[in-house]
């Protein structure tokens, strides 16, 4: 697969060819997330709206450049707001929809609150507006498996360099300093079309996560809750996320 060589680092990514008079699917993974670990969900929404697709993996993740420096509490606003735009201009992508997992929700809300005229839409499957003890719990867990378990082995299967891609998520999210965070300003400000994703039995958020969009009514948001779906819904109830974006993408996306 091709690197997209920027200014800060190069990005390893995957392009699916389709119909150019549909906007172009970017797809942000989540914290611990890379290409491969996509497995084929974006094949599937790309075949189902007959679209082209835009796969990579963040710096610190997959084949990617390794981190520069430990992240700091504002990495997420880093990657929608400087990485992500250039990454774009480089390949030719205007106006995109945005399918975010977990932070790579976040970081899709970010981008399309601060640039509203260029993103077609946005799919948050269960993004973080703010941090919750739940998140952090369950990160805490995490780490001690990396360090004492088999994740380490697990995730190095998907990452060149793991240390990056596991410590650079779990020590800023566990950082105290991190617990400030909030999206709240982005969800107020939001004018593009979304679709926000939650499985019940999450273990890294609540749905209190999606309430935040509807408290703020700033923007028409489509809701969908899963039973029986735990973090990551495009695994755990992947042809209802499948239909949900195809629906979503055919009524509100244009």
């Amino acid at each position: 697969m091709p690197f997209a060589d920027l200014k800060s680092c190069s990005l390893n990514y995957r392009l699916i060819l389709g119909n150019a008079d549909v906007p172009t699917l970017v797809f942000l993974h989540e914290g611990l997330g890379s290409i491969s670990l996509w497995r084929d969900f974006p094949d599937r929404v790309a075949r189902k709206l007959g679209a082209r697709a835009l796969i990579y993996s963040r710096s610190g993740y997959g084949r990617s450049s390794p981190l520069l420096a430990k992240r700091e509490p504002g990495f997420m606003h880093h990657e929608a707001l400087e990485v992500l735009p250039e990454l774009l201009a480089t390949l030719g992508i205007e106006k995109p929809l945005l399918i975010g997992h977990s932070d790579g929700a976040s970081i899709a809300l970010i981008y399309g609150a601060e640039h509203p005229e260029n993103a077609a839409g946005l799919v948050l499957m269960a993004p973080h507006v703010f941090v919750e003890a739940l998140t952090l719990t369950s990160i805490a867990r995490a780490a001690e498996a990396y360090e004492s378990g088999d994740l380490r082995d697990r995730l190095a299967q998907h990452h060149d360099h793991v240390d990056d891609a596991f410590r650079g998520w779990s020590d800023i999210w566990l950082n105290p300093r991190f617990g400030a965070w909030n999206l709240g300003k982005e969800v107020s400000s939001l004018r593009v079309p979304t679709l926000v994703i939650q499985g019940e039995d999450d273990p890294y958020g609540t749905l209190a996560q999606l309430d935040a969009f509807e408290a703020a009514k700033t923007v028409t948001v489509t809701r969908l809750v899963l039973s029986a779906c735990g973090h990551s819904p495009h695994r755990d109830q992947e042809s209802k996320v499948v239909d949900a974006i195809s629906t979503f993408a055919a009524n509100s996306v244009s």
